[in-house]
Formats: structure tokens, C-alpha cells, sequence
């Protein structure tokens, strides 16, 4: 494909969890320009978590036109947009309004913890593996659709006649920015909905009737590098390609160059994300962790390991908001380093119960080994540890599964601009933690994919030479005192299994 040099800038839509961002690379892929603005944060009950669709839509129009006015640019200079999105969170909307019937049911929400009991007591587990590469948990997306068509008066009926649509955060902002004219997804989004077989790379049936949910609300399945259709510019003001859509953790094992398999990367946003492509092959997990396809181009199908980590950096904003012994995030990192250690004090973050490797949707958040010495600065400390711990476990387990050590993890995410925290983690792993120039892998994916897709970039070459080292954190621990941590840690991580009895 040629290049294109007609047009400046790729943008890249990146709807996260906390917040909207917009991202404008230019063909040395450096930021032009970029803009964020939070979200809002909804709990209605214990465990439940929600976003407000519109908000979202909104949010992002608006870091669209901050972007570009950072980069001194007009929309004249869009080649394409790539999008990347919070996984699992889910929209029901009606299809002639655009209205949401309901809030979007984030991925963090365990309101349905109970129906997932169910399918596991009915010995569900292994066929739903089988077909999805998934555990079933309350984080998919196919029991959070389920639970609205169960639980909204009136909306299985209408869903079922059509007048209904469904989509995970992709499909609602592709849905939107192109004037309701597109109603799909990406076979990484889909993959994570517990509804898609990622044998057959389709929609399957047999899951689809085990949970009730009709086919026809559902969107059509696509490449994460395709061109979907274009914007509607009385929506946004433009007339581009949409040509990329990605879950954002895919998206980042993408945009961290990780193209062969073997390569893995973490992602420490608000959770954490460890991610291995394993090539063209699902390979299934002995180990609790998930199956997932990796992001598409030129039909070239991979699939990638997956070990889930709800509570990663969302902890340090449970510090800031929550407790109030910090003021901004980075001050967790100024007194974490005032200390040498934790001073005895751990803290395990199931504040929504356990992701990988446990999989507890009972287990709560507990701060064990207290004692008077601990202060603030011990308990940020305890923190910072508690993302590095639970990315030790997933990364043992991952090995085990892929037969092969890891020889540098690749990392990036808002928090890992913490320098103390990541000396940790390369203690614990004994193995190199790497970190790029350009922390912004996640809108660096979905602009990789759309760039490639409409021509701006030529290959995954270019690409591999502009990447940027930042900095090697290179393990310094005893191997005595790494066994020591890990012991303490796996002793604390059980007294918090099985918190909220059923």
C-alpha cells in the first residue's frame, strides 16, 4: 500500500476507564498533540460500577477538538482514526433514538457474580473455555447484557423485535461518530464479551442461547485494522476513515511492538494487563489466565495470553480519593521512596475481588501486618508493591503455560512512570522490566493499526524503528528476600479469599 502524505496526523481515539484522551501522531510517530478529560465514576450499590454513555461520547468529542487545537492543526489533517476502548463495558442503546436504555456496566461491576455462580455450578466452566479461551466471571460482557435484557422492563421484547443495539465502548463511539451509519466491533472486543468463539471467529450460537441474548442486537465482527466506514462530519466535523478499532490492552501489546510470539508486555493503568502473543494457535491455560485474540490485520489472525489484574493504578486513586493521605498520584511515589520498605504492612486490593491467577469474585481488600511504626509513606509503599506482587503471580503462571521464561517484560501505562515501583517489580520477576520513551502504547496501538491500514505508515518495520528505549530497571533483590516477600504476599492474599460468603 502506498504511503499517504497527503494527510498529517493519525488520531487515536482512547477511552479508558477513568478517562477520554485523544492522541495526534504525525509520521515519526511522535505526539503532536493530545488532550484527556476524567469521567465520572458511578456506585450505585456494593461492587457495582457504571459510566454514563453519553458522557463518554461527549468527553471524547471534546479532547478531539482540545488535540487538535494542541497541535495547532485542523481536521483537514486527519488521515484516519484508530480507536481503543475500555474492554467489557458494555451499552445497550436504542437503535431509531440513540439512546441508552441504561448506564454502560463497566468492566469492574460484579453485579453479576450470582449468575456466574450459576453457570458454574451447572459445570459450564470447560465448554465456555473451549469456545471463548475465557473463565466465566463477572467481568465478560455476555452476563452484563443478560442482566439488563433480564432486568429493564420491556427491553428483551424490543430487543428481540430489533429495535435494540449492544456494544462494547468501540461499538458505541463507532455507532456515534459515524451518524448511527456502523454498528460494529473488532474481533479483540469481541473476544471478550464470553459470546464469541474464537475458533470459528464468529458470534456463537450456542453461547448466545445459553444466556438468552438475541444475535440481532449484537455488531458485526471485524479486522482491528479495517476501514469501517467514515465520520459523520455533522457529528464530529469531519469526514475521515475510521480505520482501527482495539481493546486497549491489544492495543498496547500492539503498539509496544510486540509482533512475534513470545513478546509480552503490561499494561499499569487502572488495572493491570499482562499480555503474550503465542502466535497463530489459542492455546488454552492451565494456569487461570485467559485466551484472547490478539489484534488483526491483512486477516493475519494471533492470539495472545492474558492475566487480568483488576485494582492497578485505580489503587493509588483509592489513596487520593478514598483515604485522602495523598493529594495527586505522584505524591504516593515521593513518600513510597522515602522508605526503604513497607514496614511489615501489606496490602492486597480486591476491592472487587481477585482477577487472575485466583479468580475469587468474593474475595474483598484487607491491609495485614499493621503495626504503630506504619505510616502513610509504609501504606503508599504497601501499595505500590501490592501492582508489582499481583503481576509476579500472573507472570509466573503465563510462563508455565507458554513453556518459556520471560527475558524482559515490556511495560507501560500511567503508572509506570513510578520508578520505585517498577525497581520492584524487576526484583520480584529477577528479570528486566523495560520502559519506553513513549508510555502511550495504548493510543499508540490503535494508531499503529489505522496508519497501516489506510496507508500512512508502510509496515510493522517502520514501525519497530521508532521505538524508544526510556529506561532498563534491572533486578538487584537476594533471591532470600524475594522468597520472603512472595511468602508474606501469597499468606496475605489468602485471608482475603472468600471475604463476602454467598
Amino acid at each position: 500500500m502506498k504511503k499517504n502524505t497527503g494527510n498529517s496526523y493519525i488520531l487515536a481515539l482512547d477511552q479508558g476507564t477513568t478517562s477520554s484522551r485523544a492522541v495526534l501522531f504525525d509520521h515519526n510517530t511522535n505526539i503532536v498533540g493530545a488532550a484527556s478529560c476524567p469521567i465520572t465514576q458511578y456506585y450505585p450499590h456494593p461492587g457495582w460500577v457504571e459510566h454514563d454513555p453519553d458522557e463518554i461520547y461527549t468527553s471524547q468529542k471534546r479532547v478531539i477538538e482540545q488535540a487538535l487545537c494542541a497541535a495547532h492543526a485542523d481536521s483537514a489533517s486527519i488521515a484516519a482514526v484508530g480507536i481503543t476502548n475500555q474492554r467489557e463495558t458494555v451499552v445497550l442503546w436504542n437503535k431509531k433514538t440513540g439512546k441508552p436504555v441504561y448506564n454502560a456496566i463497566v468492566w469492574q461491576c460484579r453485579r453479576t457474580a450470582d449468575l456466574c455462580s450459576q453457570l458454574e455450578s451447572n459445570n459450564l466452566a470447560p465448554f465456555i473455555r473451549e469456545r471463548t479461551g475465557l473463565i466465566i466471571d463477572a467481568y465478560f460482557s455476555g452476563t452484563k447484557i443478560k442482566w439488563l435484557l433480564d432486568t429493564i422492563p420491556g427491553l428483551r421484547t424490543k430487543a428481540e423485535s430489533g429495535e435494540i443495539l449492544a456494544g462494547t465502548i468501540d461499538s458505541w463511539l463507532i455507532w456515534k461518530l459515524s451518524g448511527g451509519r456502523l454498528h460494529v466491533t473488532d474481533v479483540t472486543n469481541a473476544s471478550r464479551t464470553m459470546l464469541f468463539n474464537i475458533n470459528t471467529m464468529s458470534w456463537d450460537d450456542d453461547l448466545l442461547r445459553l444466556l438468552d441474548i438475541p444475535r440481532c442486537i449484537l455488531p458485526d465482527v471485524r479486522s482491528s485494522g479495517e476501514i469501517y466506514g467514515m465520520t459523520d462530519p455533522s457529528e464530529c466535523g469531519f469526514f475521515v476513515p475510521i480505520a482501527a478499532a482495539v481493546g486497549d490492552q491489544q492495543a498496547a501489546l500492539f503498539g509496544q511492538g510486540c509482533f512475534q510470539a513470545g513478546e509480552a508486555k503490561n499494561t499499569y493503568g487502572t488495572g493491570c494487563f499482562l499480555l503474550m502473543n503465542i502466535g497463530e494457535k489459542p492455546l488454552l491455560s492451565n494456569n487461570n489466565l485467559l485466551t484472547t485474540v490478539a489484534a488483526t490485520l491483512n486477516g493475519n489472525i494471533q492470539y495472545a495470553l492474558e492475566g487480568s489484574i483488576f485494582m492497578g493504578g485505580a489503587i493509588i486513586k483509592w489513596l487520593r480519593d478514598e483515604l485522602g493521605i495523598i493529594s495527586y498520584a505522584h505524591e504516593c511515589d515521593i513518600l513510597a521512596e522515602t522508605v526503604s520498605d513497607s514496614n511489615g504492612a501489606v496490602l492486597v486490593p480486591a476491592f472487587t475481588g481477585l482477577g487472575a491467577p485466583y479468580w475469587d469474585m468474593y474475595a474483598r481488600g484487607t491491609i495485614l501486618g499493621l503495626t504503630r511504626g506504619v505510616n502513610k509513606a509504609h501504606i503508599c509503599r504497601a501499595a505500590l508493591n501490592a501492582i508489582a506482587f499481583q503481576v509476579s503471580d500472573v507472570l509466573r503462571c503465563m510462563c508455565v503455560d507458554a513453556g518459556q521464561p520471560l527475558t524482559a517484560l515490556k511495560v507501560d501505562g500511567g503508572a509506570s512512570v513510578s520508578n520505585v515501583m517498577l525497581q520492584f517489580q524487576a526484583d520480584l520477576l529477577k528479570t528486566d522490566v523495560i520502559r519506553p520513551a513513549n508510555i502511550e502504547t495504548t493510543a499508540l496501538g490503535a494508531a499503529f493499526l489505522a496508519g497501516l491500514t489506510c496507508g500512512f505508515w508502510e509496515n510493522k518495520t517502520q514501525l519497530l524503528k521508532s521505538w524508544k528505549l526510556d529506561r532498563t530497571f534491572s533486578p538487584q533483590m537476594s533471591d532470600d528476600r524475594r522468597h520472603q516477600l512472595l511468602s508474606v504476599w501469597m499468606q496475605a492474599v489468602e485471608r482475603s479469599k472468600n471475604w463476602i460468603l454467598e
